[in-house]
């Protein structure tokens, strides 16, 4: 007998956009979506592309080419588009006075700004780039904290065609120089330091280490806290002098669909940093989709997500997936739980956050406090949470569903991965759920769960593969195609092998079990990291 513990309302199915687009091509269940999209990939992605309305200077020619095999795909071919014309541009001409972003601080700095003030200052900053000699290809790294000019870079960068690479703020001298070197950066966009959890966090010196023997030429700072001092020179370019000189008007370069939009790195947990590379057509179409359909994010949506846009989940949700659908989002630069463990809770309430997404290494930080958030604040504007980043042990998630959603709320476990672009497993609008399910596969990816014949299993661990492509995979790994081929490629012909364990269960509902390399043999039986990690909470 199923066990659900979340059954959907008819009014949680009717209003998500996922519901509206099968409704749309006559489609009843996402289990017959997922079928008519595996069969007839290029319909799919053409009407996820259309539905979203991703803007295209010239029309692609060709939806699907993968003429030199399966993982050498294109898409949308002939294309010419740029992201940002189908972001922000848009929506300057549709709700310039919408709020795009709201910000806060640490130390409770608030402000926030519309959609027509963030087209006037990206092209500002974009103007600036291009005085100093930022060219369509060039590689733009980003290391900053989660500020307004952190988003302003990334979009200024789309903008002009160059090739933006985020790192995360929090990486060491070494991290940063190994990133820097690996993707030929010209230029670097730092800030004068951060606070966490009220101590000040200065990055000079990793800097200056970081940038030797790297092809960086310029490095433009950002004022942020004052915690470093910096002299103005012709390799220091004071960010506010760059951008008052600039006119607000930038024309947005028009790009091929397979150019490079960004690079972003993996971890590194299984070796040297692997350099992801994005493009602007699939790339605009898969951050769509994931925005629109699997967290359902609308126009009149306020996302608070606290992810960092040095990782996937930051590029998809905060930035790119939420600019397309025109929506509004929370961006917090500070630690979690600081001053004070209500701090999240206080803002969700107070910008009426109606998208809630959580790491569920936050879920266990919480849960370990006691805290009780529906008692404590209004949170009923709340209409999903998704969580990604690791596996979902059933105890956060019924954390979450109790203390948090109240048991009215859906919680959207997502699972992806850099290379991925995003999720391709996730719960939908509409679905009923067990504590810790990841859903079922994205419909347009064709995933199965194999054992070692490549053979499906069903009701016990197995390798998750994925059968077909889809538009946000990655176009080979920077520099180093052999890596590429061995990494996601070589374990079963043509079948991309992600290297985590997934079991499925009596109701097609999936579950992570970690990573097919993190496993402990424990009497003879080979347990996953994550089965075992949960026993241990479970306690």
């Amino acid at each position: 007998m199923s066990n659900f513990e979340f059954i959907p309302t008819d009014k949680q199915i009717q209003e998500s956009n996922i519901y509206k687009f099968m409704k749309k091509h006559n489609v009843l269940t996402i289990d017959e979506l997922s079928e008519k999209a595996k069969n007839d990939l290029e319909w799919y992605w053409k009407s996820v592309d259309e539905d979203i309305g991703v803007v295209w200077d010239e029309p692609y020619t060709k939806v699907l080419d993968d003429s030199k095999g399966i993982a050498w795909s294109k898409w949308f071919v002939n294309g010419k588009t740029n992201i940002y014309k189908s972001s922000v541009e848009k929506f300057n001409k549709t709700s310039p006075e919408k709020i795009a972003y709201y910000f806060e601080s640490e130390d409770g700095k608030q402000s926030k700004i519309s959609y027509s003030e963030l087209n006037s200052k990206v092209s500002k900053l974009a103007n600036g780039l291009k005085s100093l000699g930022v060219k369509k290809g060039d590689v733009v790294a980003i290391y900053l904290p989660m500020i307004e000019e952190a988003i302003l870079s990334i979009l200024a960068a789309a903008k002009i065609g160059a090739i933006q690479t985020v790192i995360f703020s929090g990486y060491s001298a070494e991290s940063l120089h190994i990133r820097l070197k690996d993707c030929n950066a010209k230029f670097l966009i730092i800030s004068d330091g951060f606070y966490r959890k009220g101590k000040p966090v200065s990055q000079k010196k990793s800097i200056e280490i970081a940038v030797n023997d790297t092809f960086v030429e310029k490095t433009i700072l950002v004022p942020y806290k004052k915690i470093d001092q910096y002299t103005e020179s012709k390799k220091i370019i004071f960010y506010d002098k760059l951008v008052s000189v600039q006119n607000d008007f930038c024309d947005t370069e028009i790009l091929d669909s397979e150019d490079p939009l960004f690079i972003l790195y993996t971890s590194g947990t299984t070796g040297k940093p692997k350099g992801v590379i994005h493009t602007h057509g699939g790339f605009s179409v898969f951050a769509g989709h994931q925005a629109a359909y699997l967290i359902d994010m609308q126009a009149q949506d306020t996302l608070f997500w606290p992810a960092d846009i040095g990782w996937i989940t930051g590029l998809v949700w905060n930035v790119y997936g939420l600019l397309m659908m025109g929506a509004s989002a929370v961006i917090y630069d500070g630690g979690l739980d600081f001053p004070s463990s209500d701090r999240v809770w206080r803002m969700l309430s107070e910008y009426d956050a109606t998208i809630f997404g959580i790491s569920p290494t936050a879920v266990r930080l919480f849960k370990k406090n006691n805290v009780e958030p529906a008692k404590l604040f209004s949170l009923e504007k709340i209409k999903n949470i998704p969580t990604t980043g690791e596996p979902l042990d059933e105890d956060s998630w019924w954390w979450l569903y109790e203390k948090v959603g109240n048991k009215k709320i859906p919680i959207m476990n997502l699972s992806g991965g850099t290379e991925i672009g995003g999720a391709m497993l996730s719960v939908f609008p509409g679905m009923k759920l067990k504590p810790s399910t990841v859903g079922i596969p994205v419909p347009g990816m064709n995933l199965d769960v194999v054992d070692e014949n490549q053979s499906p299993v069903r009701g016990k661990n197995g390798f998750l593969i994925i059968k077909s492509p889809w538009p946000a995979m990655t176009r080979g790994l920077l520099n180093d195609d052999e890596r590429y081929l061995q990494t996601y490629w070589s374990r079963f012909k043509d079948v991309w092998f992600h290297g985590d364990y997934v079991y499925v269960d009596d109701d097609n509902l999936w579950y992570m079990r970690g990573r097919t390399d993190d496993v402990i043999n424990v009497s003879g039986h080979r347990m996953s990291t994550a089965e075992i990690e949960h026993a241990v909470i479970s306690q």
